[in-house]
């Protein structure tokens, strides 16, 4: 592939170059998708307004983040297994996000540990958290991430139970993979891939082993996981976990009007409007639709981020002129890391802002904090009317 020119291109390198089951990780959602589906395609439904004769010289998307200098409203989301997509893969995302000048979030599900991308990186990053049944586990990692210098914590709300990934279940996700015939079979058309994988000894949830009692096999470790996920998350608990953080800290996972409420009540910094990139409640409405009313709810009350079907510039604009303070991504780079490893990042980040700047310009605005809902032309009945 000679040219580069969209995220689509990135995707079917990162499906040529990256074992089935991890591509599939990242590409799928849970039980029949629809709800994956509908987080692009409702952008769709959203048109943009040609503006002339306007001066679109020395434009900006600089913006910032809770406070922090960003090169374009944008971070990367956080996303489990990034590190088997491409060998060392959360260190190259995190370091071609800080190159690029945009926030890296670090999964408490990655292979690369918190202490692996602290060593690799200068700037600081942030952390999400999964709330688990062992509350010392728990304790811990929040200690591990002040101490790794991380500037927020990104508490996840909408995986206290795993929603079926029919793909992951059929492919037999594990990490590292285990040698079945099949995959084996696949793992000889991807020997670039191997080879990274050898170099390498980051190969399984190093956040986790290490850390969490009773952890000395693979079983070991994918039944820990598999129990761990703390389905007695609630408020209270989100009030605790902020007491000990003590710094800013974003609420993920948001998609309701009341559960917004809640959040601004909490104390937070910032919420994201995600159903999980589709991977949870399948049949929930996506993102984009949801945005709207609960920015009327509490968006003077705290900065309101949008994650889940983010693909293009396009649709960073259309989320900022909507209302949205920034976007999470995480699809989008992962294509560049499954593609190119730290360079396909850059390569996704910079394709992204180009389509901002360009489309902003188009739309006859300058610079992304004078977006808003004059660039768009959204349907009448864009959020719904559900009884």
């Amino acid at each position: 592939m000679a040219v580069i020119t969209t995220i689509d291109d990135l995707k079917r390198l990162h499906k040529r170059r990256t074992p089935k089951m991890f591509y599939d990780y990242c590409e799928s959602g849970s039980w029949s998708e629809q709800t994956f589906r509908e987080n692009t395609s409702d952008f769709d439904l959203i048109r943009l307004r040609q503006r002339v004769a306007v001066d679109m010289s020395n434009r900006s998307t600089a913006s910032q983040m809770i406070g922090e200098e960003v090169a374009l409203p944008l971070a990367l989301a956080p996303v489990g297994l990034t590190g088997m997509q491409r060998a060392d893969g959360e260190i190259k995302a995190a370091r071609a996000a800080e190159t690029f000048g945009v926030p890296f979030t670090l999964s408490t599900m990655s292979i690369c540990s918190i202490e692996d991308v602290a060593e690799h990186t200068r700037k600081p990053f942030w952390f999400q958290l999964y709330v688990m049944r062992d509350e010392e586990f728990v304790d811990g990692i929040i200690e591990r991430a002040k101490r790794a210098g991380c500037s927020a914590l990104v508490l996840t709300l909408d995986l206290q139970i795993l929603g079926q990934r029919h793909k992951d279940l059929k492919n037999g996700l594990t990490a590292p993979p285990r040698l079945t015939l099949p995959v084996m079979a696949d793992l000889a058309t991807k020997w670039r891939w191997g080879l990274e994988m050898l170099r390498t000894e980051r190969k399984t949830f190093r956040n986790i082993v290490g850390h969490a009692k009773g952890i000395d096999t693979m079983d070991s470790l994918n039944e820990w996981t598999a129990a761990q996920f703390d389905p007695r998350l609630d408020w209270e608990k989100i009030r605790q976990i902020k007491r000990k953080w003590g710094g800013k800290i974003i609420l993920k996972g948001v998609l309701d009007v009341e559960d917004a409420k809640m959040a601004a009540e909490v104390g937070c910094d910032a919420i994201v409007v995600s159903n999980h990139g589709g991977r949870q409640l399948d049949g929930a409405l996506s993102s984009i639709r949801m945005l709207p009313g609960i920015l009327r709810a509490v968006g003077d009350r705290v900065e309101v981020l949008l994650d889940s079907g983010i693909r293009s510039g396009q649709d960073v604009l259309k989320a900022l002129a909507l209302g949205a303070d920034g976007v999470m991504i995480g699809r989008a780079y992962i294509h560049g890391l499954g593609a190119m490893g730290e360079a396909g990042v850059t390569t996704a980040l910079e394709i992204i802002r180009k389509e901002l700047d360009t489309t902003m310009a188009l739309c006859g605005k300058r610079d992304v904090a004078d977006l808003d809902r004059s660039v768009l032309l959204v349907p009448e009945d864009f959020e719904g009317r559900w009884a």
